[in-house]
């Protein structure tokens, strides 16, 4: 491998090194705090071991390993740059030739490593984990937080249309009405005090309705107490899980989101979490180049300098990355925008600290 030298491998070495020692650190005590925190509910419950262990912890782990990536990327970058830095390993490599370009070549290639496992963990691996310990919570500790929805606008299927004023948990829907369009004609409309699901059947059943069928020169009324009918439609569909889109994986998620936008549902927090998976393994890059830059040079205060203005950048990424999100959530920005805009403006104080790190 003539484009990777011995110094690469050195370099790759010790930042994959440092990175996983870290990470495997941190989710050491995370578990050990979330053992303390569920241990009574673990005892009183008589949980299996092998339920603990198998469904929560095993897939706890990679949920939030992924979780702290970016910071611990980070970290990991300053920590052992700055103690080469300390030891004029840099200057020195410097010295020898090497441009800071060239420098830049083993820490983009472990940035590449980590990134490609943040999106193979957090597109493909994470969200069947999160349905798992979603279901562990829910059968041994708590039931899942879920909701009803209200005035419930919503495409069905392709031209047709339905209104709830409410749904409630024991599948009953109020003051439904079900419109049918041609086009931009309306062929159809059904009003009916309430709709009812009927586990048995399958069906739903649509209870004092009024139904008015429009043709080109004439109408059809039609009442009656009681009709079961078939609809593209189902409980579950009124029903909102708190996170449900975090145990999507991204194929699924996507054609979810197409299908909530068909039905006209608010599927903004599913767009968000579909960027997101996109741009947190990204930002790996912009962390890697910030931090080599701060790192790098040889300034008084040494490591303990490093460390804490390299977690002033990256808390300050962090915090600014969640209220960016709220402003998607709100509806004043776009979610595209909302998600990607810290990567943005990192990337440009990555490029400004590159510069002036290459000097």
């Amino acid at each position: 491998m003539k484009w990777y030298k011995t110094i690469d491998f050195y370099i790759t070495k010790k930042y994959l090194g440092t990175f996983f020692y870290a990470i495997a650190l941190i989710l050491s005590i995370a578990i050990v705090f979330d053992i303390s925190e569920n241990l009574d509910e673990f005892i009183s419950k008589d949980i299996p071991t092998r339920d603990i262990v198998m469904d929560y912890y095993m897939n706890f782990i990679p949920y939030f390993g992924n979780l702290f990536s970016p910071l611990f990327t980070f970290i990991a970058v300053i920590y052992f740059t700055s103690k080469m830095a300390y030891n004029t390993e840099i200057i020195a490599i410097l010295s020898s030739g090497v441009s800071y370009s060239r420098l830049m070549r083993p820490y983009m290639v472990s940035a590449t490593i980590i990134t490609l496992l943040s999106f193979f963990l957090g597109n493909f691996i994470i969200p069947p984990a999160n349905n798992t310990m979603i279901n562990f919570k829910e059968k041994y500790i708590k039931s899942r937080t879920t909701g009803t929805e209200r005035n419930v606008h919503r495409q069905i299927e392709p031209g047709v249309y339905i209104y709830l004023q409410s749904f409630t948990e024991n599948n009953i829907g109020y003051r439904f009405t079900l419109e049918r369009f041609d086009g931009a004609k309306l062929t159809e409309k059904l009003t009916a005090q309430n709709i009812r699901w009927d586990e048995e059947t399958d069906k739903w059943i649509i209870n004092s309705y009024w139904k008015r069928i429009i043709h080109d020169d004439y109408e059809e009324l039609e009442n009656g107490y009681h009709m079961d009918t078939t609809l593209n439609m189902s409980p579950k569909d009124f029903m909102v899980l708190k996170d449900e889109m975090e145990t999507y994986k991204t194929p699924e998620l996507i054609k979810e989101i197409e299908l909530m936008k068909m039905r006209g549902v608010n599927y903004v927090e599913w767009e968000i979490e579909k960027h997101k998976r996109m741009a947190n393994p990204f930002s790996t890059f912009i962390l890697t180049i910030i931090g080599v830059s701060l790192a790098s040079r040889k300034v008084k205060g040494g490591l303990g300098f490093h460390l804490g203005l390299g977690l002033l950048l990256a808390f300050s990424y962090i915090l600014f990355m969640q209220i960016s999100t709220v402003f998607a959530v709100s509806g004043s920005t776009p979610p595209f925008v909302a998600v990607w805009i810290p990567n943005l403006m990192y990337a440009v104080i990555a490029v400004f600290l590159y510069r002036w790190a290459a000097r």
